[in-house]
């Protein structure tokens, strides 16, 4: 059961800006426009844009102890009708994010631009933050000497398991962090298997200017309906574009909505039909697509997540602290927005605080 509300803080729900303003927000600088995308990425590396609004955003997630709110999540959440609307929008959505993870459906799928013919658990993973359980290392290694790639081609950074529990076997077992290892291993993977494939510079994958990556650039773009608004560096190295959430939400809708065949209907579908291997075996995003069918969800670091649901509608929103236990709290509140309920929901949306060992609190949503 929920823990009683402090009394002096009395919960309200933000009221969404008029859709007629949203769209005047997203619609990009006049300068901006005028500049070809190759001339925006250099400019943005040296004016560096901000992804926090001057304006407070609303809490999204509480925290309470014992009844008492200690503590608050603030962040921004939009949420896309079947037609592809703004049908809510708390914060500040129009402003550009770095999707961190959550843009890797779209590099999977220049990679599928760029020729490479990857299909089933191997695009599955190329679109991954895996958890990195021996079936995913397992995988990982197989497709290095599918394509004759040496893992120390891997330009990732050695490190240990994602998940908490696998983390734990895998330093019993006396294993060091690995590149292999790394949550986006099957990524990077796919990238350079697509630059041998091509006989692109394998050494330079990872530069914003290299081919692969200017066609990742591209397919960005081509899903957000928008101009990308910086390019940075995401913690595996490879190279990050931001966007709005709008943006974000409106890539996963294109994604589930495209014709089959294509390279994004692609990914989602394969993405969908296995999602261990886009996450794992305890990770919400293997548990939503599993239990609610033709749902396309990929989170990312800094909290943030993007979500499709099979018909159009959409939702995506990024915690302003980067905290990730408020995730779960925040996605189950905006999936039982969007109608979709049921044990999963439950599930992804518990996050109870301990005393003692036992429970005495809980992470919750506030909208």
């Amino acid at each position: 059961m929920p823990a009683p509300q402090s009394p002096e803080q009395p919960r309200s729900r933000p009221q969404p800006e008029p859709e007629s303003q949203l769209r005047a927000q997203s619609q990009p600088q006049a300068s901006q426009g005028s500049r070809s995308p190759r001339t925006d990425r250099s400019a943005l590396r040296s004016a560096p844009t901000s992804a926090l609004s001057p304006v407070v955003p609303p809490v999204l997630a509480e925290v309470v102890r014992s009844g008492f709110v200690e503590g608050r999540h603030r962040g921004s959440l939009v949420v896309l009708a079947a037609d592809g609307a703004v049908e809510l929008a708390l914060g500040e959505v129009t402003a550009p994010v770095f999707p961190r993870s959550s843009n890797k459906p779209m590099q999977a799928a220049g990679v599928l631009r760029a020729g490479l013919d990857l299909a089933g658990e191997r695009l599955a993973l190329a679109a991954a933050s895996h958890s990195g359980e021996p079936f995913h290392r397992d995988l990982v290694r197989t497709m290095l000497d599918e394509y004759g790639l040496d893992p120390a081609l891997l330009q990732c950074p050695p490190d240990l398991p994602l998940d908490a529990e696998e983390r734990d076997t895998y330093l019993a077992s006396g294993a060091a962090p690995d590149r292999v290892t790394m949550n986006c291993s099957g990524k990077h993977t796919a990238m350079l298997a697509i630059c041998a494939q091509r006989g692109w510079p394998l050494e330079t994958y990872l530069d914003p200017e290299h081919p692969l990556q200017r066609i990742i650039h591209k397919v960005v773009e081509d899903a957000a309906g928008e101009p990308v608004a910086a390019v940075g560096t995401d913690g595996c190295g490879a190279p990050l574009m931001a966007i709005s959430l709008v943006g974000l939400a409106r890539a996963f809708r294109s994604f589930v909505a495209a014709e089959p065949g294509t390279a994004e209907r692609r990914v989602a579908d394969a993405m969908r039909a296995h999602p261990e291997y886009v996450a794992g075996s305890r990770r919400a995003d293997t548990w939503l697509m599993r239990e609610v069918p033709g749902t396309l969800s990929k989170m990312g670091a800094e909290a943030v997540q993007a979500v499709a649901l099979p018909d159009g509608r959409a939702l995506a929103f990024k915690i302003e602290d980067g905290a990730g236990r408020a995730l779960g709290p925040v996605l189950a509140r905006a999936l039982t927005l969007l109608g979709v309920d049921g044990p999963v929901v439950d599930r992804i949306g518990r996050a109870p605080l301990l005393g003692a060992g036992r429970e005495v609190g809980e992470i919750r949503a506030a909208f």
